[in-house]
């Protein structure tokens, strides 16, 4: 699992850390506590003899822009304390699974983490987008242990395989992308190619559990 690399060494700050300010520094620990969570989560695994149930981790911090349109949207002060307290995806990690039984099986893993609050869940792979996106969300309040404190963190995690993930890879590039000609049929296609997945994935499953079963 690739771990999230961050370094607050720096001579200058980036955007990211001038807009958050000390803030950055929470998002990073949520971060960082989810990973550890989920490395363990693996190693326990590992010590069954069971199958690693993560391909790899990414992790980000929105950036200081997207998060400053964000709030804009939706009305909201544009500062650091507003972007922590009101919007839930400032820290964002995507976990990438080779099988569905893996997302649930992790999902649920983070259920039994007292410690971690589940704010709120979303199922987009039983119940897809209309565009096609397949994906599990979990808003999860993670505590983070400071010197006289302890806040509570909103981070932002999105389970998936990696088939889902390859589409949704794509799917950002055409939302993102301006004045394409061939818009609809892309759609289109897209929206095709995430049924294939969702039947592949599912077929998956199906000969990974008859090879267990043998």
């Amino acid at each position: 699992m690739q771990q999230f690399k961050y370094d607050i060494k720096c001579d200058t700050l980036s955007p990211e850390q001038e807009f958050y300010k000390e803030s950055y520094v929470l998002l990073e620990g949520a971060i960082i506590e989810v990973i550890s969570r989920l490395d363990i989560i693996r190693k326990y695994k590992s010590i069954e003899q069971q199958e690693d149930p993560i391909e790899h981790c990414k992790a980000r911090i929105k950036s200081a822009k997207s998060m400053k349109e964000k709030l804009k949207r939706k009305k909201l002060p544009i500062t650091a304390e507003s972007a922590l307290r009101e919007i839930h995806d400032a820290a964002g990690i995507r976990v990438i699974c080779t099988f569905l039984d893996d997302i649930y099986w992790i999902a649920n893993m983070l259920r039994n983490q007292k410690d971690i609050k589940i704010i709120n869940e979303k199922d987009y792979i039983k119940n897809p987008k209309p565009n096609g996106y397949r994906s599990y969300h979990m808003i999860l309040q993670v505590p983070i242990h400071l010197e006289n404190r302890v806040e509570m963190v909103y981070c932002e995690l999105q389970i998936r395989t990696i088939a889902m993930d390859c589409w949704a890879s794509l799917e950002h590039q055409l939302k993102y992308k301006k004045n394409i000609e061939s818009e609809k049929m892309i759609a289109g296609e897209l929206k095709r190619c995430s049924d294939e997945i969702a039947s592949t994935d599912l077929n998956f499953q199906t000969i990974r559990d008859m090879i267990k079963q043998i």
